[in-house]
């Protein structure tokens, strides 16, 4: 099958997943402001999506929309596209005061940056006549670099106690499997969401002390809410403001894969054991 990738996004993700696909021995490419280094390429190429069969994009839209279609939307319409995948939110299902939503479940964003999501994901339905499309709602991302382990050994880490306020998170790793996964089986032309998040929806302050047992540092102190949330930016705050359990039992039947890291603990443990392995690959022999 001719497979021809590109991913929009020069970020945390997109370099995962690009990683991945030329691993995996696809022909793959990746955009940034200004081409330079192995596979990327000018995101304003007039030709950028010549030749392209599947898209991945991890760009956020703005407050004018997706950034794709507000530069290449002709050449988007005119690409031989067998399959496009757009990564999302979690955040489009809003607040659910704690209940679990499913794939199925219905979009009720409460906040702008979520709505502009949700925008930009029926943006990329239009494509869905002639490609198979797939939204990627996606939990908090951690990974190498982005996690708690980090916080922890900053000294920035936090111990926020919200009785019942789980966070659904899942491993850049993960998402780089899963979106290789979908682009590797295209269902067909049509929509599919997908939800990429790990089987454990956790506790902020879990995931700290965690991190601390990990790391043989003692936690910082739990801090009650109110107290926590007075400090916090209005980002930040953002966060807090909304509940929910997010389900990916349908997506990993729906993929045939399961999840490298099930849970926080395995995440957290795996950045853990790869740092100590690039340590002693670093370190010279005696």
């Amino acid at each position: 099958m001719n497979r021809n990738l590109l991913i929009i996004g020069k970020g945390y993700t997109g370099e995962a997943i690009l990683d991945l696909a030329c691993r995996a021995g696809w022909r793959a490419r990746i955009t940034s402001r200004k081409a330079g280094g192995p596979n990327v390429v000018a995101f304003d190429d007039p030709a950028l999506l010549d030749g392209v069969t599947h898209l991945a994009i991890t760009a956020p839209p703005g407050p004018t929309g997706d950034p794709v279609w507000a530069r290449h939307a002709e050449a988007l319409r005119a690409a031989p596209l067998q399959w496009v995948g757009y990564i999302s939110t979690t955040g489009v299902y809003g607040d659910r005061q704690g209940g679990w939503v499913e794939e199925d479940t219905p979009p009720a964003p409460g906040q702008e940056r979520s709505q502009r999501r949700l925008d930009a994901e029926n943006q990329w339905r239009e494509l869905s006549p002639r490609a198979a499309v797939d939204l990627f709602r996606t939990g908090g991302i951690y990974g190498p670099g982005r996690s708690a382990l980090d916080d922890v050994r900053a000294g920035t880490a936090r111990r926020v106690v919200k009785p019942g306020h789980s966070f659904s998170r899942i491993h850049r790793d993960d998402i780089a499997r899963a979106v290789l996964a979908a682009a590797a089986r295209p269902p067909g032309p049509g929509v599919r969401v997908l939800h990429l998040v790990d089987e454990t929806p956790s506790t902020q302050a879990d995931v700290t002390l965690e991190a601390c047992r990990l790391l043989g540092m003692t936690p910082p102190p739990p801090t009650p809410f109110a107290e926590a949330y007075a400090r916090m930016s209005e980002m930040g705050r953002s966060f807090w403001d909304e509940s929910r359990l997010v389900s990916s039992r349908r997506t990993r039947q729906a993929l045939g894969i399961e999840w490298a890291y099930p849970s926080y603990r395995e995440g957290l443990a795996g950045i853990l054991a790869a740092e100590g392995g690039e340590e002693r690959a670093e370190r010279p022999a005696e």
